[in-house]
């Protein structure tokens, strides 16, 4: 029996020349009790279904109903669950979740609904923090605390948009598994909002695509037993073909075409490779290798009222020229210390990092670096903010041969028509493009990745993969990308690099990733070899996770030895 049926039901925003159509023609019908997952990019109408379902807004033509009745505003048998939080900050964890009850329940007595606050909180794992604020609180907690006050409203429908994607990977994985528990328990109807495949797959008994263009996609069912463990599931004949499948009608409606290149490169050279910047002055405890990259030794030490605290110890990895290697390892495990003391923008305390037989001190344009955030001017256009390192870099080019190379960059990253737009009007996606062209535009030795997509929801992610291995198969610039993704780790990289926890964080394993190129995501899913370099990785972050001591120096040394 269907709980909830949309008939034909489109919903536009704003009037005449002005009007946006967001949702099309949907027909849709949601079972009791079973778990419906909507995938899609981001901009697909994803948020609006929800909101139409929870009575937030009213369909512009066609009808949805709950239980046969049109669905005219919001109403407790439909619990939302948002991405943000929205917790009331002066009000504790109990405090919290007791509210939504007031507002549902005015005459439960006071005994009843302390022990229904008490059950709800117990159920999300927060027993133990329930005097504490928002502000003492994680997201992941926040998070929860948003899933216990939907759930102590007693709903016949669970409606949750996107609640996880603002959590770190491991918190988003575990926070996802008690949603499944508790719907495994309750029974309840639920409508999952989500761009993460795996999630989707974990979660579903059902998942139905958005299109682009705001119409149902393709329908997937899910039959894989449950309950559904991440590790098992890397060994799934189901699941692996599951995931291939739907990867493949995602980005065959969501990344189309690619870039259209009008412009061409010119040939020009930037500052750091001519004749004279290959002799410059060497580094104090340089020495010249026969390795394009090396990192010798290299340690990172802080100093704390305590005493020394060293951070990234002992790591030692060579790079031929034109090689791509993703680092990865748990959260403070020192990845994005060693990146920046490639960068030169943080001081290496003992060992040194070669370039080209020249030592690293200071930043230089030489060695270009994509942050999570692109840190772009806002008042400046797409094409000044790549300007302003191509002006630096080429002083011998012609002013037109600089503006070339801004525009082939910005072309190659599918902003074409946005060269010209500035960057505060830009979505993140957008920003990200821009500070990739920027990076690629300085013709680098070295280009540096720190999380770059970490920003992005998953399928703006993929596209962006896409557009990073098209532009660096052209340009071979030798690459380390800093990631906490698996997939994105094994797509991108001929090697991936574990780290240890730290502190002493070090090389705890490399994964030599032989698979094929020019890669495409679609294709590594079918690939026989994919899901073994996958559990390999998986198998190392698995093992550090619970905060395993690094590995003896001498073993991590053989371990990173060529």
């Amino acid at each position: 029996m269907s709980i909830l049926k949309f008939d034909n039901v489109s919903k536009s925003f704003g009037e005449g020349t002005a009007r946006t159509e967001v949702l099309k023609n949907i027909n849709l019908e949601v079972e009791e009790g079973e778990f419906l997952v909507l995938l899609g990019f981001s901009g697909t109408g994803k948020t609006t279904l929800i909101n139409l379902m929870a009575g937030l807004e009213q369909p512009s033509a066609g009808t949805a109903t709950f239980k046969g009745q049109p669905i005219t505003g919001p109403g407790p048998e439909r619990g939302v669950i948002f991405q943000s939080y929205s917790l009331m900050p002066w009000l504790t964890v109990n405090g919290n979740v007791s509210l939504a009850l007031d507002s549902v329940f005015p005459n439960m007595p006071k005994a009843e609904k302390a022990e229904k606050v008490a059950h709800y909180v117990d159920m999300v794992g927060l027993s133990h923090a329930t005097a504490r604020r928002p502000a003492e609180l994680s997201g992941g907690m926040r998070q929860r605390v948003n899933v216990a006050r939907a759930l102590a409203m007693n709903p016949e429908v669970l409606l949750l948009d996107e609640p996880l994607s603002a959590l770190d990977a491991l918190t988003r994985a575990n926070l996802a598994d008690e949603i499944e528990a508790i719907w495994q328990a309750d029974k309840k109807t639920c409508v999952l909002i989500t761009n993460d495949v795996d999630e989707a797959i974990i979660l579903a008994d059902r998942i139905i695509a958005l299109n682009p263009d705001g119409t149902l996609g393709e329908e997937f069912r899910v039959s894989i037993p449950r309950p559904r463990d991440r590790m098992e599931m890397n060994h799934h004949d189901g699941f692996k073909q599951l995931r291939a499948d739907i990867t493949k009608y995602l980005m065959d409606v969501g990344i189309e075409a690619k870039a259209d290149v009008t412009k061409e490169l010119p040939n020009v050279t930037a500052i750091h490779n001519l004749p004279k910047a290959q002799a410059d002055v060497k580094a104090k405890e340089s020495t010249r290798t026969d390795k394009y990259l090396e990192f010798s030794k290299l340690h990172k030490i802080y100093p704390t009222p305590k005493g020394p605290l060293t951070v990234v110890e002992d790591f030692d990895l060579k790079l031929e020229k034109g090689e791509f290697i993703s680092l990865i390892g748990h959260s403070g495990c020192g990845k994005s210390t060693v990146l920046t003391m490639a960068a030169g923008l943080n001081e290496i305390s003992k060992g040194v990092i070669n370039l080209d037989g020249r030592g690293v001190v200071g930043a230089d344009p030489e060695r270009a670096v994509v942050f999570q955030s692109p840190n772009l001017f806002p008042w400046l256009t797409a094409k000044e903010n790549v300007a302003i390192g191509v002006d630096k870099v080429y002083p011998r080019a012609s002013q037109a041969e600089r503006q070339d190379v801004v525009e082939y960059y910005l072309e190659r990253v599918g902003l074409g028509d946005a060269m010209d737009r500035p960057a505060h009007s830009m979505s993140n996606g957008m920003k990200q493009r821009v500070g990739i062209a920027r990076a690629f535009a300085l013709s680098p030795k070295l280009l540096l990745l720190d999380e770059p997509f970490g920003m992005l929801d998953s399928l703006t992610r993929w596209e962006l993969q896409e557009v990073l291995m098209e532009v660096w198969d052209r340009t071979k610039v030798t690459a380390i990308c800093v990631t906490h993704d698996v997939d994105e780790a094994i797509l991108l990289a001929d090697r991936v690099v574990m780290m240890t926890n730290g502190p002493q964080a070090t090389i705890g394993k490399i994964v030599d990733v032989d698979l094929p190129r020019p890669r495409s995501r679609k294709a590594l899913l079918q690939h026989p070899d994919y899901y073994e370099f996958r559990q390999e990785v998986l198998d190392f972050l698995e093992e550090y996770e619970h905060g395993a001591k690094p590995k003896p120096k001498a073993e991590s040394k053989a371990i990173a030895a060529e």
